[in-house]
């Protein structure tokens, strides 16, 4: 569905601030992840390795890597939408606003209650965003595009994803703790379980996609 059919769809006062609530929450998770000090996700693995060798924020670094993960986009044939231009927008600027706010966790305890809350709160804020259906942001249309040309299960093509990327992160210096295999295993599955439990449905997209090819 291209942003303009997505733009006439339906239910968008349902849509839209299901949207944005997704995409500031996706920042927010995320640094709640970065905090726990136990491993980030994979992508924030590869941001905080580039932040590191760049010399800039983990937010504007987020940006970044989003304005490239776009080229990728190009021969898996992915159509931006409103969603791919607010996540660009947002999530990084959610994630460095929340770590100014965001207590450090003192003692292990606090540590593993980050790392549950962000591994919870990670994949539901993600199909929260998904599930409007404005389009997906940068890598998670790395994803949606993968699973179309591989017909492969959402839960296998995000893991291969999430391990890759925290490889290229980790080599570049990010940080991989037990959390960063815990949300690699977990994400795909768990983006699985809640992606058809708040994705809004839109009769006229089977009708739109077919318009498309």
């Amino acid at each position: 569905m291209n942003a303009f059919a997505q733009l006439r769809a339906g239910r968008k006062a349902r849509r839209i601030p299901q949207l944005l609530i997704g995409l500031v929450g996706y920042g927010v998770a995320v640094m709640t992840l970065v905090e726990s000090g136990l491993g980030a996700a994979s992508w924030n693995v590869l941001t905080e390795g580039t932040a590191k060798v760049l010399g800039i924020s983990f937010g504007w670094t987020t940006n970044l890597i989003s304005l490239l993960v776009l080229l990728a986009w190009i021969p898996l044939r992915e159509l931006p939408g409103l969603g791919t231009l607010l996540n660009v927008a947002i999530v990084g600027f959610a994630a460095d606003a929340t770590a100014t706010v965001l207590p450090h966790p003192h003692g292990t305890l606090t540590e593993i209650g980050y790392l549950v809350l962000g591994l919870v709160a990670l994949p539901f804020f993600d199909a929260l965003y998904l599930g409007a259906q404005f389009g997906a942001g940068p890598r998670d249309g790395i994803m949606t595009g993968l699973v179309r040309r591989t017909r492969l299960p959402i839960a296998v093509v995000r893991t291969g994803i999430e391990i890759v990327v925290a490889g290229i992160g980790w080599l570049l210096g990010g940080t991989v703790g037990v959390g960063t295999v815990l949300i690699a295993l977990c994400m795909g599955p768990l983006v699985g379980y809640f992606l058809p439990r708040v994705v809004v449905r839109l009769p006229a997209v089977a009708a739109d996609e077919r318009h498309d090819r």
